[in-house]
């Protein structure tokens, strides 16, 4: 295994502490591994995860299915448009237009699924936003 050196903003280390703690994940290193191993299999079908336990961390941390669409995480489910989604909302936040990249995600995913979470996150990051300061709703969410 190879080693990798990462800098990421404090806001995301926080959120990432407090799903290792929860429990969610054994360990930070553990979570890292399963996102970029998720983000790989999003957008290449022919992926296979390498870490062993991916099924079992997928099926407990990933919505799907039904319990996806009730999470409000099935309105804009095509392959590849989340990524899409996120890449207009990180265009956005560059340019300093936040109230764009803000309705955008308002638009397609309820406020508390995972991906307008991690949508906001990618917003704080590019804008420069390291406080809940801003006066979005979507930031102060429960």
């Amino acid at each position: 295994m190879s080693k990798q050196t990462v800098r990421f903003p404090d806001e995301v280390v926080e959120s990432v502490e407090s799903h290792v703690s929860d429990e969610e994940f054994t360990s930070m290193s553990e979570f890292h591994r399963f996102a970029i191993e998720h983000l790989l299999c999003q957008l290449d079908t022919e992926y296979e995860p390498v870490i062993q336990e991916y099924d079992e961390i997928e099926r407990s941390t990933v919505y799907t299915g039904e319990a996806a669409a009730s999470q409000g995480v099935g309105r804009a489910d095509e392959r590849g448009e989340f990524l899409q989604t996120a890449g207009r909302v990180r265009q956005y936040a560059l340019r300093g237009d936040i109230e764009t990249a803000y309705d955008l995600i308002d638009n397609r995913y309820e406020p508390s699924s995972p991906m307008a979470m991690f949508l906001d996150l990618i917003v704080r990051g590019a804008a420069g936003i390291h406080s809940s300061a801003d006066n979005h709703p979507s930031l102060h969410s429960e």
